[in-house]
């Protein structure tokens, strides 16, 4: 059986549209699991929307809605997003689901019997637009004297009667496993968290009084979940908890949960402190990623720069965007993109280098060859180099560096590859061998269509739709669609007896600016 894989999102929260950093994350976490799903594993991909919390309810309230009525919508602008940009997920979860109540409340029982769960008052600082609890020693000073959150957002002072859950019981606990290696990456955030925790963890409050949109409380109707004790199970509600049997039993617990740096406290603390108390394992692989910046700024609404994802792929095109996304960015660090940065990036390396590449082959082939595939004669040592040059940085380099999450790094080696077929077409010149020895031209051609078939292969979890379109075009089948099986598969079998290539037709069209941009 295939060895299973589960990495999810995290859940987005649907009090607006979804902006370019909702993006980020889900095209990654899609090139993640087509990733995986090449090297034979069992993929489960999940992602949804948080429709929980005290932002819903004011959020609701402003526009005339029931909180319902709002995530409803909002949710929906989620879905179309991930469908628009290709994100192959098999499960989209939303918190307002009933399953996600009964195992919510599943979780809360499960923590109370083992003793971790306390009726007192919270008295504390609050931000309602992070949803985070903070104490006084983490606030910063606003310009106007005002107190604010770590991440700069307004907190106010909250009394209010709580359940609390004995974090500070689970410090040692918590501790070993940030440092447990690989549990946490980048290594500077699971430094932060370490730091955090070895600075003594107090206990957390985890419900609420002073509104209702939310998971009921089993036993105290009155108080309504803190939206992080129900956004975070969704991880196992999509698998079917409590029902600890079937998807549950397979894939949990889950291989990645991919999330912004800003919320690594909830996903390495809280969560598996949740998880420990019911009983349950904890997740293997945590990763932060960074964040994305417009032209160099953080985005926001006062400024007036937030980007919508799903235009931005409408303008340039949602391959070229995924591809810009996972190249100009080392994955985990803070980026900057623009609409200049992403159609030099896609003019120089997918149209330019790439897509010429892949076009003046095949036009070659249909032309000179009838279609054709071409005939191989004997390969020369400059042959064997450049098989050896694309295999080992596009199905071995490549996928080395995916495993790792270094998208960036490994799209380089694709580069390497790309850039010695092109050398190696300006140095065979098949335009010049079709007069003075044809049988070395289709040598030569047959040489390039088996590298370009490789490097397609190569970058379909990134450019799925390009890639896909190239590899019909050439005849490759489906089930020759992963490293392995097209690094052992030989010439005479890539594409099927007879086939015979049509007009080859471009599929990495050259970007041009939009008018304002340009």
């Amino acid at each position: 059986m295939a060895e299973p894989f589960y990495i999810t999102t995290a859940i987005s929260y649907p009090n607006g549209k979804p902006h370019i950093g909702h993006a980020y994350e889900a095209i990654a976490a899609d090139v993640i699991a087509r990733f995986q799903r090449q090297m034979g594993r069992d993929v489960r991909f999940q992602t949804g929307t948080d429709e929980h919390g005290l932002k819903m309810a004011q959020k609701a309230r402003d526009l005339g809605l029931t909180p319902a009525e709002l995530a409803a919508e909002m949710s929906q602008y989620f879905i179309d997003m991930c469908d628009e940009l290709n994100v192959s997920y098999d499960v989209f979860l939303r918190t307002t689901e009933p399953r996600h109540h009964a195992s919510t409340q599943e979780l809360w029982r499960r923590m109370e019997a083992n003793g971790d769960l306390y009726l007192d008052r919270y008295d504390g600082w609050y931000s309602i637009r992070d949803e985070a609890y903070y104490d006084e020693s983490e606030l910063i000073t606003g310009e106007g004297g005002e107190k604010l959150s770590p991440q700069g957002t307004p907190v106010e002072w909250t009394v209010e009667e709580s359940w609390f859950f004995r974090l500070s019981a689970y410090q040692d606990r918590l501790l070993a496993l940030l440092e447990t290696p690989g549990f946490l990456r980048p290594e500077s955030r699971r430094n932060e968290m370490i730091a955090f925790v070895k600075g003594g963890l107090r206990d957390l409050s985890v419900s609420r009084t002073s509104f209702d949109w939310g998971i009921k409380v089993p036993g105290s109707e009155n108080h309504v979940m803190y939206v992080w004790v129900d956004a975070l199970t969704n991880y196992i509600t999509g698998l079917g908890f409590p029902d600890e049997t079937g998807d549950y039993a397979k894939y949990w617990p889950a291989d990645l949960h991919l999330i912004g740096k800003d919320i690594v406290r909830f996903h390495t603390i809280y969560w598996p402190a949740f998880l420990m108390s019911a009983g349950l394992k904890t997740p293997k692989h945590v990763f932060g990623h960074g964040f994305l910046l417009n032209r160099g700024q953080k985005e926001s609404k006062s400024l007036g720069n937030v980007t919508d994802p799903v235009a931005l792929a409408g303008q340039f095109g949602v391959d070229a965007l995924r591809y810009f996304l996972l190249r100009e960015v080392a994955f985990g660090q803070d980026g900057s993109y623009s609409p200049e940065a992403i159609v030099t990036r896609c003019n120089a390396e997918l149209a330019n280098s790439f897509g010429n590449l892949a076009q003046r082959t095949l036009s070659q082939i249909f032309k000179n060859c009838d279609g054709y595939l071409p005939e191989i004669s004997g390969h020369t040592a400059e042959d064997a180099e450049l098989f050896e040059t694309v295999e080992a940085a596009a199905l071995v380099d490549l996928p080395r560096c995916f495993e790792d999450l270094e998208f960036s790094a490994g799209l380089e080696h694709w580069m390497t590859a790309i850039f010695a077929c092109n050398q190696y077409v300006d140095a065979q010149a098949p335009w010049t061998l079709r007069k003075t020895d044809p049988a070395r031209m289709q040598t030569v051609l047959a040489t390039l269509y088996i590298t370009i078939a490789q490097l397609a292969v190569a970058a379909i979890p990134v450019i799925p739709e390009s890639a896909g379109k190239l590899l019909d075009m050439m005849g490759i089948s489906q089930d020759l669609r992963t490293h392995q099986a097209i690094r052992s598969h030989w010439y005479s079998g890539l594409a099927e007896s007879g086939f015979r290539l049509a007009q080859p037709v471009g599929v990495f069209p050259r970007l041009e600016l939009p008018a304002e941009d340009a």
